[in-house]
This record gives C-alpha cells, structure tokens and sequence, in this order.
C-alpha cells in the first residue's frame, strides 16, 4: 500500500479535510457580515413627501444627492396617507414642506429600520445647510427603551436559528433511533418550548422588549422549527455534511440578508431581496411588525416560514430512509 493510499484510510485523511472545510467556512462567514454589514450604504430608501404647488424641492434634491441617489420620494396627498404608509412600512418616514418662512419637517420612523433613521437623521442638517432650507427632525415610530439600537430582535431570531439547527443535530446523535415521525415530533416539541423560553426570558426576566407575548412565542416557535426541519432535511439529502448547507443557508447568508442588524434599504437589492425568503429574515419581518407595528401584520413572512417547514417535512419524509439512524 502507497502512502497516499494509507492516508486516505488513516483516521488523518478525514481529520485533514474536516480542517479545511473549517477554514474555509471561517473565512466566509467573516466574509459575508463583513462584506455587507461593516459599511452599509444607501441603495432605496423611500420617503413620504408633502408638498404644496409650487414649493421648494431643494431639500429633497440635495438629500437624495448626499445619498447617492438612493430617496425615492413618494408624494403623498395628506399627513393621513403618509403616516398610513409609514404604519404599513412602505416608507421610512415622511418630508413635509410646509408654508415659507417655516422649517420642513422631517419625520422618521426610527422602529422601521434604526440604520436607516440614523442616515437620514445625520445627512438631512447637512441637505438643509447645503440647501438653505431649515429643517425639523422628528421621530414618529421611536424603538422601545430597552432596546435603544433594535437589536434585541435579531438576537431572539439569532437564538431561534442556532437552537433550532444544533438541536436537530443533537437528536442526530443522542436520539438517532428515534422513527422519523417521533423524531418530527420532538422538535416541534422542543421549537414549541425553545420558544417560550426565549419570548419569557426577554420580555419578563431581562425586559428589553414589551413583546405580544403570544405572538412572539408563535413566531420564535416556527422560526426554530423551521431551521430544525431544514437541518434535518438537509442531513437527509447529505447525511454526515448537512450542516453545510444548513449554515449556508441560516447563518452565511440568512442573517446578513435578514434586515436585523442593517436595514434591508442599505443591502445590495439582491441581498435584501433574498433575505425576504430565508427564515431568519421573514422571522425578523413577522416579529418587528407584532412588536412596533400591530394591526399591520403581512402574511407573506408566516407563509416563508411555514413553506420551508413543509418543504423540509416533505422531503424528509419521501427519503427517510436515507436519513441516519430511525426504526
């Protein structure tokens, strides 16, 4: 026997590619965030504009200029229908040109994307100065207290994601002959109180968020449900490497494209785009509506979440008997 066929059948040959295949998924996970998340830029913001006939557009003009084209301002009739787009989260917050001689009003809406506020808070004094135009800042939507950057969210779907996919690999390993509708069973089980643990534990042990508390056990249950049936699929279809494209899916591209620590306006189109149908990201877009937004819930993140819990169910199911361990 030659010594590269005794190193492949040595226990160093698997040992070896395990190692590379570590880091290189260590490069590209610090590759994705910091790709997107270090310096994001503005690429569509929308903005609610009221404005009379013939008023100065200066302010708008130069703000969009300072944003590299980026505001796309929408004209709106009155203060109704703009705060009803803001409700709907169709704009960021609303451009109001009121009659000469006083400032425009910039109203934001901080709880609709805090990255967002931030920019325009910052860029639109110097639109004004640049401009001559005085403006006054406001925020229409603010984030709770005890979540000052709106990250609390993103943490809770975070905790979600990762229990979700690791605990379906812990049933791999200590639970292996459990039969594949059991197996189904306990983590819906385990999503069902993984949920619960992480709504009680932030809104009534720590108290960063007043979360609807009903709601946001039932989003955080089908976002952990849904990454552990999608690891479980995945284990199916490449046994002993489903992990790989399990944090493909959830973690490198996932998280970045959620909206959750940047705001999917300062993503690349098609990075924000794709976030919209990853878990993580129509979880965060369920749960940061019930929290700031109530009464204006879309069923399109409920409908993500639950076509990748079927879709995972369904081919888990067809091919359960290429999945490791079971009766």
């Amino acid at each position: 026997m030659n010594r590269s066929s005794a190193f492949v059948r040595s226990p160093f040959y698997p040992a070896t590619v395990l190692a590379l295949i570590l880091t290189a998924t260590a490069g590209l996970f610090v590759g994705s965030y910091t790709t997107f998340l270090a310096a994001p830029a503005p690429h569509h913001i929308p903005l609610a504009v009221l404005a009379p006939a013939g008023a100065d557009r200066s302010l708008d003009e130069t703000l969009d200029a300072l944003l590299d084209g980026a505001l796309e301002q929408q004209a709106m009739p009155d203060r109704t229908a703009a705060r009803q787009a803001i409700l709907e989260q169709r704009v960021f917050g609303v451009l109001e040109y009121r009659a000469t001689g006083i400032p425009a009003r910039l109203e934001l809406s901080g709880a609709s994307g805090p990255s967002v506020a931030q920019l325009l808070s910052e860029r639109a004094p110097r639109a004004a100065v640049a401009s001559g135009t005085a403006v006054e800042i406001d925020d229409l939507s603010p984030l709770q207290e005890g979540d000052p950057r709106g990250l609390a969210i993103f943490y809770m779907t975070l905790a979600a994601v990762i229990i979700g996919f690791i605990g379906s690999m812990l049933y791999d390993v200590h639970a292996p002959r459990l039969a594949p509708g059991e197996r189904i069973g306990f983590l819906a089980v385990t999503a069902t109180s993984g949920g619960l643990a992480i709504t009680a534990v932030v809104s009534l042990l720590v108290g960063a968020l007043d979360l609807p508390f009903l709601s946001s056990w039932l989003i955080l249950s089908l976002t952990m449900f849904a990454a552990a049936v999608t690891c479980t699929m995945f284990s199916t279809l490449f046994g002993r490497w489903g992990m790989l494209p399990t944090w493909a899916v959830m973690v490198l591209l996932g998280n970045p494209s959620s909206g959750g620590t940047v705001s999917a306006a300062l993503l690349p189109t098609t990075l924000g785009d794709l976030g919209r149908w990853l878990p993580p990201g129509a979880s965060i877009s369920a749960h940061h509506t019930a929290v700031y937004f109530p009464g204006h819930q879309s069923a399109f993140p409920y409908l993500v979440l639950t076509g990748w819990v079927v879709a995972s169910c369904v081919v888990f199911w067809r091919l359960r008997h290429r999945h490791p361990g079971g009766r």
